[in-house]
Parts: structure tokens; sequence; C-alpha cells
């Protein structure tokens, strides 16, 4: 048994090997083979019949170089995802950084995108005076945005000259929008210097008074009627050399009417000009009428 094994698998004469050379199954796989190669020389029936394959299967393929433009396609979209992490990360940074707004406006380019959270917000939001607050956002409304359950996240977008803040909600609508100009962050335009004298305003023409008579009536109004009759006084402590006179504008615009403060400094006279509630003011001229 294991003599045949052997002998079946390793023929030990050269009779042996002839036999399992020429045996009916080599014979056969020899021939087939020699007609495919002598009929493909003679009728090329491989390349007619790679050729109809590829005809019809020509719509189903993608046009030459189609696949070349998938893979740039995909090499620039990686890149633009590497970018927006980037710039995302950027901002993330300028917000974490910021002191305040007007800080924050200034480091965010146009059209840059970041996220303010709750509590960053509030925290950039009672940094600023005041007196600024309100127009940013109504102190009530702003109480509703952040601690009623209505704002789902904050973005903030950079512009030429400012920022715009949007309140969404868990629907993805804006529910609130803030547009914050960089020259109203910084002052609010609620003072102004002006070199000269007070009558080279016209619009207080006819209600110019003495500064002593000035906060005599001032100091006649209720505590709160005073706190909106002169809404930041660092400018006006800011200024060097003697308070002479002080003018009363006669109009107002956003509820709001000038005063203009006259000093007199090394020959120099400036005027600087602050905003104040209308209603103080009127309450302010009341007095002054009667003191005069």
């Amino acid at each position: 048994m294991n003599l045949r094994a052997q002998n079946w698998h390793a023929p030990g004469t050269p009779a042996e090997w002839f036999k399992r050379i020429c045996s009916v199954l080599n014979l056969a796989v020899i021939s087939v083979t020699c007609i495919i190669v002598i009929s493909e020389f003679r009728f090329d029936w491989c390349e007619r019949l790679v050729g109809n394959y590829l005809s019809f299967t020509n719509d189903t393929r993608p046009e030459n170089g189609a696949i070349w433009d998938v893979g740039r396609h995909m090499v620039n979209a990686l890149q633009s995802l590497d970018q927006m992490a980037l710039a995302r990360e950027s901002a993330g940074r300028t917000v974490r950084t910021a002191d305040s707004f007007s800080d924050l406006a200034a480091k965010l380019g146009p059209g840059e995108w970041a996220t303010l959270d709750k509590a960053r917000f509030r925290q950039l939001y009672l940094y600023l005076p005041p007196y600024r607050r309100r127009h940013v956002v109504d102190p009530v409304r702003l109480v509703w945005l952040l601690n009623g359950g209505v704002t789902d996240r904050i973005f903030c977008e950079g512009r030429m000259g400012g920022i715009k803040i949007f309140f969404i909600d868990t629907r993805n609508r804006v529910v609130q929008q803030v547009d914050l100009d960089l020259q109203t962050l910084g002052n609010n335009g609620s003072h102004a210097v002006i070199p000269g004298t007070l009558e080279n305003a016209p619009e207080f023409f006819g209600r110019i008074y003495p500064a002593s008579l000035f906060f005599t009536a001032v100091s006649r109004l209720p505590g709160d009627m005073r706190a909106d009759l002169i809404l930041d006084t660092e400018n006006l402590l800011s200024e060097k050399g003697l308070l002479g006179r002080v003018g009363v504008g006669n109009s107002a615009q956003d509820g709001f009417i000038r005063l203009g403060f006259e000093f007199h400094h090394l020959g120099e006279s400036r005027v600087v000009e602050v905003k104040a509630r209308e209603w103080a003011v009127w309450q302010l001229t009341l007095v002054l009428r009667e003191d005069g």
C-alpha cells in the first residue's frame, strides 16, 4: 500500500515519467491550450471580447480623469476642513482672551464666527459700565434670554467696524440680534470734545448757565435723576482746567439731550459734550428757570 502510493507520487523510471506526461488528461489540456492560443492569433477573439465588454459597460464607468477629480476634490475637502477647524480654534481663542466687546470686535475679522457661551457673554456684558449696558440689550430682556431657557447658544459674527451677536433657540431660530459698532462700544457716542466756547454750538444758544448755578440746580434734583442727568462723569473728571459754564441743548434725539461743559486751560477753551436723559434735563431746566 505504501509502495503504490510512493510510485504514484514519485515515479522512479523514465518510462513512468513518459506515461505520466502522455496521459489523456495532460494531452487534452495541452491540445485545448494550443487551440486557444492559435485561434487567438488567427481571429483576435480575446481582444474583441474585451472590447465588446468595455463597450457594453461604458455608460456605467466614470469618464476619463473622473477618478482623479474625485481624489483631488477629496484632498481639497480635507484641506478645507482643516482650515475650518483652525479658524474655529482661533475664534474660540479670541473669545476666551477678549477683555470686552470692543476687544472681541477688534480681534474678530469680518465674516468670522465664534461661539459665546452664556457665562462668557454675561462676563463681557457686566464688564460694560452700567450706562452702556442698556444700549447692548435691554436688561430685562437679557435676564429672560439668559435665564429663561429661551436661548440654546449664542453666536457672534465679525463685520467691518463691529460685531453682530445672535441668540439662537433650540429650533435654530434667531430670537434676538444685537448689532454693535466699535465706535459705540468705545464711547457709545456719549461725549465729544470741541475746541472753542459754547457760543460756537448753536444748540446751546440762549441756554448757557454759569457752572455754579448749574450744579446748584443739579444738587436740588433727586439722586436717581442726577444719575440719569450725567451718565458718565469719567470724561468730565479727566479734563484739565477750570469749568466755567454749562450749556443745555435745545433738542432731543433718541431720548437724550446734549449738555456742554466749557473748560478753560492755559488760555484755551474747549467744550466737552455729554449725553443726558431727556426727562432729567427737562426737570433740571425747570429748576434753572426758578433759580434764574
